[in-house]
């Protein structure tokens, strides 16, 4: 299940990887920085969990992510080239009737994406994001950058060193995602009442990496607000946060 279907092509041509679980309804779904689609969709059962509701899982690795193409060359990384690649995604699929979440950075990344109009999904899940994740990204980026200059030289008494492990363990080429830092953008919070379509926000009862997702909920015209156990990086690895999904999306059949 962890292998690639496919590839499609993401912006630029860069060849991106997808993985596919289950039949039925389109729901795509992007993970979050440093990780995959096999370690936040497949691994804990999400996925697994919305296809038994009758729902085809969509899930790419984005650029410079697990089993897709990490190019060196600055110019595969211009301003906003994950809301590209996921606009090229949804062309690739032909699909216009399908739900959009991610996680994180998937989660910013289609705010950012159906706030500019790039894609218009039915309906929307945003997992482990609050305001704050959307704004002052420098901040955020210049924290990862960083992370990323000193990895060699971090220790085990590092704060930073579990992240560094997970970095680790997820084999991120570090020159690529350097790279792909610099393409993210902030989210002006007036946009967000251009985001119309019924919303999931899920986050874990401790999850604070991204600000409140409760006040996230509240900005958008037509959400829900649903916590599940776990911090940020814990509750996307518990069996609760695919079935807060999947009971949410509801049987596929019933929208027929």
């Amino acid at each position: 299940m962890s292998t690639a279907n496919e590839t499609y092509p993401g912006f630029g041509g860069v060849p991106l990887a997808l993985h596919r679980v289950g039949e039925g309804r389109p729901v795509v779904l992007l993970h979050g920085l440093f990780s995959s689609a096999h370690m936040n969709w497949i691994k804990f059962g999400h996925a697994e969990a919305i296809a038994a509701q009758g729902y085809e899982v969509l899930m790419p690795d984005l650029r410079a992510h697990a089993d897709s193409a990490a190019p060196h060359d600055p110019a595969a990384y211009p301003p906003d080239v994950l809301i590209r690649d996921l606009a090229g995604l949804v062309a690739h699929l032909g699909i216009t009737d399908y739900d959009l979440g991610g996680f994180s950075l998937g989660a910013r990344t289609v705010l950012h994406a159906v706030a500019k109009g790039e894609v218009t999904p039915a309906r929307l899940i945003i997992g482990g994001m609050g305001v704050e994740g959307l704004r002052n990204w420098q901040r955020r980026a210049d924290h990862f950058i960083a992370l990323i200059d000193r990895f060699e030289a971090i220790t085990r008494d590092d704060p930073a060193f579990l992240a560094a492990q997970f970095m680790k363990s997820q084999k991120v080429d570090r020159v690529a995602t350097r790279h792909l830092l610099g393409s993210f953008t902030d989210l002006p919070v007036e946009l967000l009442h251009r985001i119309i379509m019924p919303t999931l926000v899920v986050c874990g009862v401790e999850d604070h990496d991204n600000g409140s997702g409760e006040e996230l909920a509240g900005a958008l015209p037509d959400a829900e607000f649903v916590e599940v156990p776990g911090g940020h990086m814990s509750s996307i690895a518990k069996r609760e946060f695919g079935r807060a999904i999947a009971a949410w999306l509801g049987p596929a059949s019933a929208l027929a």
